[in-house]
């Protein structure tokens, strides 16, 4: 029986990205700098955590050999010996881009080889055409906001006219974005999403990768709060995707988190969603349960990105990193002879870093399964990852990428 089950911690890249100055991010490490922050004093905060970083079980799994291959950092073994059936390496990414879609469907081997559309850091940020089609065809009074944003930022500064106005709160990002904002019960949550679909379809000759419904609740700018009702209405990968592949000859493909919106609903199977990071974690050992031969349950843990990254959040982050690491031994029961665990991660989102967004970096691919091990070294493109799955499961070779399967011990 083979099985294989991909699990991305979104945005916990691990720096030394060759193009990282491209994007001004040369420098940026999510891992090396939240492992030095604690080593430091510097991410205790009373009641969530205190002192060094502790992973101890992704450090079993390789995490400080993959960031010493990505960058040379150095991290200790937390006291933990590497498992004999871990393999590890890193990956640079070779799509346009550091944001979700490119590094998920490069994951899923299919990089990412145009450009994206992007609006710039100006107000307005929309086009006038754009602006006048939204609120025509959108059937609002009119939006607030038009501009590059913080979420939980633009939510209190434009929450409460929103509510006594009915415009929705529309914003975006360095990355190729259109977020709209709206309270669930003033504006209406399905009301928000038939919105998105609207604005979707007026943005797709601009290339924007991402419509993404933001609702929150509250009655004042101190109580307002984001809702985990998140939805993203991406545009569809250009080509057939690892996901696609599998779907198309009859293997199941079982989306915790938003990894449905990402890619847009294709090649998914059933989706698994949760409010958190530790509640997606029980989906996914839901998903590990019920996987079948030649299944793949693929994985997004969204709060590492969006709580803590996004937010600067470092302690936060940290303290994601260590919840998480609890519950990997829950995993790791789970996996039988034939299955494949790979951990890794979309793109960096330093929270030590200048400004919210996203960071160029280099991601960590670690993982075990029954019979495996070694060092993968630095992969050139993320792709790699995505056909060492497919080969894992029987299908033939793709057109991106390069397959590590036969150096982790695969078909041994």
């Amino acid at each position: 029986m083979a099985r294989a089950f991909l699990f991305v911690l979104d945005s916990f890249g691990i720096g030394g990205a060759a193009d990282a100055e491209r994007y001004g991010d040369t420098g940026s490490n999510t891992f090396g700098h939240i492992a030095g922050a604690c080593a430091e004093g510097r991410a205790d905060r009373e009641g969530l955590r205190k002192g060094p970083l502790f992973v101890p079980n992704m450090l079993s799994l390789g995490l400080g050999q993959a960031a010493k291959t990505a960058t040379g950092f150095c991290f200790g073994s937390g006291g933990k010996a590497l498992l004999a059936s871990a393999f590890h390496g890193a990956a640079q990414e070779v799509s346009s881009g550091k944001d979700t879609p490119s590094g998920h469907w490069e994951i899923a081997a299919l990089p990412v080889r145009f450009d994206w559309g992007y609006f710039p850091d100006t107000v307005p940020a929309f086009p006038a055409e754009l602006t006048e089609a939204i609120i025509r065809e959108g059937k609002v009074p009119g939006i607030l906001g038009n501009c590059h944003a913080p979420g939980t930022e633009i939510i209190e500064r434009y929450g409460e006219e929103h509510v006594r106005t009915g415009k929705p709160i529309c914003y975006t990002s360095v990355d190729s974005v259109l977020q709209i904002a709206a309270h669930e019960v003033h504006f209406g949550l399905e009301r928000l999403y038939e919105f998105c679909k609207v604005v979707r379809r007026l943005v797709d000759p601009l290339n924007i990768g991402r419509v993404i419904a933001r609702p929150f609740i509250g009655e004042t700018a101190a109580s307002f709060e984001r809702t985990h009702n998140r939805r993203d209405y991406s545009v569809p990968p250009p080509e057939p995707t690892l996901l696609d592949r599998l779907t198309a000859r009859g293997s199941r493909v079982i989306a915790v988190g938003k990894i449905g919106d990402i890619f847009a609903h294709r090649g998914i199977s059933d989706v698994r969603k949760a409010a958190g990071n530790m509640a997606m974690f029980d989906k996914a050992l839901g998903a590990m349960d019920e996987a079948g031969d030649g299944d793949l349950v693929f994985a997004n843990f969204v709060d590492f990105d969006t709580e803590f990254g996004h937010r600067r959040d470092v302690a936060g982050y940290a303290a994601a990193l260590e919840a998480f690491d609890r519950r990997l031994p829950d995993a790791l029961a789970r996996l039988r002879p034939g299955d494949l665990l790979i951990l890794t991660a979309d793109h960096g989102n330093d929270p030590t870093w200048h400004g919210t967004d996203h960071t160029r970096e280099r991601i960590p691919v670690i993982g075990t399964g029954p019979g495996f091990g070694g060092d993968i070294g630095l992969r050139a493109t993320f792709a790699d990852i995505g056909e060492t799955v497919a080969e894992h499961l029987g299908l033939a070779r793709g057109r991106h990428g390069t397959s590590f399967y036969a150096e982790i011990g695969g078909h041994a």
